[in-house]
């Protein structure tokens, strides 16, 4: 028993303790910087003020994650976030490809849980600082409501992945709210006032189909005329969750001090979509419907902005800008929405996107006036219009694993985070990030330390790309394209089969990226009309082009519906279809028309197509092609960018394999292996569903044996992008040799990189 006598006044119980590293906010962010860290050796506390992990993906709001590859709706091929952010997606996938907001909270969770040097305090608010200079933070004084606990925590370095930016506010950290006028920047899509200064929040709601009749009566509270909003003709049974996000509202009030006031606003708004559905009559399929959730707190789009050394604009998006900082890219759309939300008489959103993803600098990512602050999610530094793209979750937590890797490298140097710019230590962090599979646009991981590169490597074969098989017709009821790997030089000769209902004509057009790197085919090569007699017919393309350089081209067959042409069910790693398609939810309507002069490009969207759909295109290639040699896992690419950058096995050979052979007994400790997991493949986290548990190109069982022929390593039920081995003793021998299974009977054996480490 305890028992007290009365008192004056009680404090609280408080505890202190020192790390390395202080990471305020528990979104995907402030995760994936704090595992960072903490895998590189540093001792880590993530202060989290929810119940749960995920900011606005957690169960608490239910958004899904997308990034750069944006609903697979824009031109950025193979863009999915690596790293950290992908390990996750792609566990979720394993466990959850059905979209449960609940199971991906545990995924978070179970991350977190598995490092030792991450101490996680939940339900814990941040409410002062303690500073040691007038630019340095000492410590953060926190408050857990759930155990009644003070926490006092100090570090050398602190990150505020918070969101609407609690650490950097209190720490005095220079910041901005709001929208900046065209003339700072000189960026032709800020906004006016009348459209508005700040992105609102939303908040969601999922419905269930009971099987019986079920009543549902308003509470008091709920908008009581729909009509109030514009679009209320837009609503229906059948959409739910973060589909409805343009059920937005605050963006003009203070969306920090304001947000309850506008959670208010928005349980008005659904409650009363929701008593429209039930009770207007309109929908009769929704007599037996309930509502199951209605999200406890909005997620938020936008609040404060703080300024690093660098801020990011318009012109770094749709330029796509070249900064030797570089630590990791975006590619979401430039994307902003009225103030008035769902009160709005305008659309939604007003989405341009780039011709392709564009660089992040290392200068974004902490405060330029507190030294040891680092930012990462949707507060670092850019102007409003930039943020309007770089302020989504994937995007945020590519950035949190750059934050995470660089007070690694300043902790372990004595450095500032300003200080890695200063001191010349970019290079090493580009390495350590690409090393954890972090992709840099522009940027080749070359690692003197990786002994892959001295050894002689060798495969059991190579696929020799000179036929994708034909298997079935399709209707060409849209444009489709065939993107296509070519060295430099002549483009060679493409035979396909058709059938005809009619005699017609069939254009087809040899396209290409003006911009290395991209996958926009902007820029027309040559054109052919081909006539077409009725029935089925094998034709041949001959173009005259030769490439300059290393690229995809792109073979595209406009819509013709009186045409079918052959596809195949093989899937090559690096190879893909792509068609002239629209995706509403994207502002993707088959092309970008900016009606004026805003900023943005004029181009056509050729997208991929969702499995089980997404087929390659039948071809014959004359000469036969090969852009999968084995010497490409030396090269520092770990995704297609200008070629597949992967060595891609024969499907005929039974046994594929690859061997490396030194010059010398070699000590081996340690192997890294980068696996194909579709970085085509957005991973929506919840309310899609996704048509398999483990990538299709991904190997999931392997072998490794050294010179001598002992069993180093069995790998079974692979489903991730990096395996990173670590031998129980060190090995000394002069060769290795990996033994892999195909993933499937139609899909070769792939890989896209081998490092070795002693």
């Amino acid at each position: 028993m305890i028992r007290e006598e009365s008192q004056k006044k009680r404090a609280v119980k408080s505890e202190s303790a020192g790390y390395d590293l202080v990471v305020v906010g528990g979104g995907l962010s402030g995760v994936c910087c704090a595992i960072t860290a903490a895998r590189k050796g540093l001792k880590v506390v993530l202060v989290q003020d929810r119940p749960v992990l995920g900011g606005n993906s957690s169960s608490e709001v239910r958004l899904w994650i997308l990034g750069a590859t944006s609903h697979m709706g824009n031109n950025n091929r193979w863009a999915r976030e690596g790293g950290v952010v992908d390990e996750i997606l792609l566990e979720n996938m394993q466990r959850n490809p059905e979209g449960n907001p609940v199971i991906f909270d545990t995924v978070l969770l179970d991350k977190i849980y598995q490092e030792p040097n991450i101490k996680l305090l939940l339900n814990t608010v941040v409410y002062d600082l303690e500073k040691s200079d007038a630019d340095e933070i000492s410590s953060v004084r926190c408050f857990c409501s759930q155990n009644s606990t003070e926490y006092i925590l100090s570090a050398s370095l602190f990150c505020d992945a918070s969101g609407d930016g609690i650490l950097g506010f209190l720490a005095g950290a220079a910041f901005r709210m709001g929208a900046e006028n065209k003339e700072e920047f000189g960026e032709k899509f800020a906004p006016d006032k009348e459209y508005g200064e700040l992105l609102g929040h939303s908040i969601y709601f999922y419905s269930k189909d009971t099987g019986k009749p079920v009543k549902y009566i308003a509470p008091s509270f709920a908008l009581a005329d729909i009509t109030k909003i514009p679009r209320f003709k837009s609503f229906n049974a059948k959409e739910f969750g973060c589909k409805l996000w343009w059920l937005e509202y605050g963006g003009r009030m203070d969306t920090v001090h304001e947000s309850e006031n506008i959670k208010q606003e928005l349980w008005k708004v659904v409650y009363g979509v929701w008593n429209y559905i039930k009770n207007s009559g309109e929908f009769p399929e929704a007599e037996t419907m309930t509502l199951e959730w209605v999200g406890s707190i909005p997620g938020k789009r936008e609040s404060r902005r703080f300024e690093g050394d660098y801020m990011l604009t318009q012109q770094d998006i749709v330029s796509q800008h070249q900064h030797e900082d570089a630590i990791g890219y975006g590619g979401w759309s430039i994307d902003l929405h009225p103030a008035d939300g769902v009160f709005s008489n305008k659309p939604g959103c007003n989405q341009w996107h780039s011709k392709g993803i564009y660089q992040i600098p290392y200068r974004c990512l902490y405060s330029r006036n507190i030294k040891n602050l680092f930012l990462t999610g949707r507060i670092i530094s850019a102007s409003h219009v930039a943020f309007a793209s770089s302020r989504v979750m994937a995007t945020g937590a590519y950035l949190g694993q750059a934050v995470g890797m660089a007070a690694f490298i300043a902790k372990k140097n004595g450095l500032q985070p300003k200080e890695l710019n200063e001191k010349g230590m970019m290079k090493s962090l580009q390495l350590e990030l690409m090393k954890s599979g972090q992709h840099i646009p522009g940027v080749i991981l070359t690692d003197a330390a990786d002994l892959t590169q001295s050894a002689d490597i060798t495969a059991s074969s190579e696929m020799q790309l000179d036929e994708i098989p034909f298997d079935f017709m399709k209707s060409l009821d849209i444009s489709a394209g065939q993107m296509i790997p070519l060295q430099a030089g002549q483009v060679p000769c493409f035979t396909f089969s058709l059938e005809s209902s009619e005699e017609t004509t069939l254009q087809v057009e040899l396209r290409i990226s003006t911009k290395s790197g991209n996958f926009s085919p902007d820029e027309l090569l040559e054109i052919q009309q081909i006539p077409l007699k009725t029935g089925a017919q094998t034709l041949s393309t001959s173009f005259g082009s030769k490439l300059n350089e290393n690229a995809y081209v792109y073979l595209c067959f406009r819509k013709n519906p009186a045409v079918k042409l052959g596809f195949s069910n093989t899937r090559i790693s690096g190879i893909l279809s792509v068609f002239n398609s629209v995706n509403k939810a994207v502002s993707n309507f088959g092309s970008q028309k900016p009606t004026e002069d805003i900023g943005v490009d004029e181009f056509e969207f050729w997208c991929p197509q969702r499995r089980p759909e997404g087929h390659n295109i039948a071809l014959k290639i004359d000469p036969p092609i090969n852009p999968f040699i084995v010497e490409q896992l030396k090269n520092g690419i770990g995704r297609p960018v200008n070629g597949p950058n992967a060595w891609v096995s024969s499907i005929n050979d039974q046994n594929p394999k690859i061997s490396l052979k030194w010059a010398d007994q070699t000590s081996i400790s340690r192997i890294e292996l980068c696996f194909d997991t579709d970085y085509d493949h957005p991973m929506e986290s919840v309310l899609m569903t996704h048509p398999e548990r483990t990538m299709p190109f991904c190997i999931r069982n392997y072998t490794i044996t050294d010179g001598n022929g002992n069993q180093l390593f069995v790998k079974k039920d692979n489903y991730q992008s990096i395996n990173i081995i670590e031998l129980k003793e060190t090995v000394l021998t002069d060769e290795l040799t990996l033994q892999f299974e195909h993933p499937s009977a139609d899909i070769p054996a792939a890989l896209f990189a081998i490092r070795c480490y002693n």
